[in-house]
């Protein structure tokens, strides 16, 4: 079952770190992933982004332009390990609505903030799974060297994942889960089992885990969500996603899974 940790300490309670952070963002020139860069920029930390690209998404942008654009696979286990290097903190936003198994691959060009089309290798597993995997697996070795040990601070990674994750843990959800699509499924598998992987490495202490789970900007949801269908959250705005991902590595009370109800509150630490 999937730990569930919510945020119960009052918004007004929180503290956020004023020390400026080195922070990697896997993912960053896809739409929430630029607005996260942007707003670490706004903050004083220092940001590196890494993509399949490498390349600013919006040259114009003053703040982007202070971003060290890194071009390199996060399905690479030895890329992530030299772009952490230095890090204080990471975000993985690194994900696809419809990989290249699903049939749908071509409309990631309009839902995709990159309007990257996926390769025949872009499966959910690599894509969501292997990259994150390889990025909480380097990150488990810079807590657990001698210099990480030193260190009294978790060291906090942002996941963005998906509220239908969630389906198995509430009533009926087993029923709608194997009603979903077969790519749905395996969307979700991906998502889960990263979310059972920072749950384990959260308890160890050293890491600090925070889990978006954010909906599809898809009408059906909002309404879905009106009528209280279980776990299904109206979407979520890129702008309070990004905010809300800011505060999650500044915040360290901030904690394990953030709903769209949380992530409205802690967003407001930030503006």
């Amino acid at each position: 079952m999937k730990l569930l940790t919510l945020l119960l300490i009052p918004t007004a309670a929180l503290a956020l770190a004023t020390r400026p952070m080195k922070v990697t963002v896997f993912g960053g020139t896809g739409y929430v992933g630029s607005a996260v860069c942007e707003r670490l920029i706004q903050r004083g930390h220092v940001v590196t982004a890494v993509s399949r690209r490498g390349v600013n998404p919006k040259p114009d942008s003053k703040e982007l332009g202070q971003v060290n654009w890194v071009q390199g696979d996060a399905t690479d286990s030895k890329v992530v390990n030299e772009v952490l290097q230095d890090a204080d903190a990471a975000v993985h936003v690194i994900g696809l609505l419809f990989d290249a198994d699903s049939g749908l691959a071509n409309l990631n060009k309009i839902v995709s903030g990159s309007g990257s089309i996926p390769t025949e290798t872009s499966t959910y597993d690599a894509i969501t799974r292997t990259t994150a995997f390889n990025v909480i697996n380097s990150i488990e070795k810079k807590v657990n060297s001698l210099s990480g040990m030193l260190k009294k601070e978790k060291f906090p990674i942002c996941f963005v994942s998906a509220a239908e994750a969630g389906w198995p843990d509430v009533p009926f959800g087993n029923t709608v889960d194997g009603l979903a699509p077969e790519w749905l499924n395996r969307y979700l598998v991906a998502k889960r089992s990263v979310e059972a992987k920072l749950n384990e490495v959260g308890s160890k202490g050293k890491i600090r885990e925070t889990k978006f789970d954010v909906l599809p900007v898809i009408p059906v949801f909002n309404l879905a969500a009106a009528v209280g269908v279980p776990f299904v959250d109206k979407t979520v705005r890129v702008e309070t996603l990004a905010d809300a991902i800011v505060a999650g590595l500044e915040g360290e009370q901030i904690q394990g899974v953030q709903r769209i109800g949380q992530m409205e509150k802690i967003s407001e630490l930030v503006r």
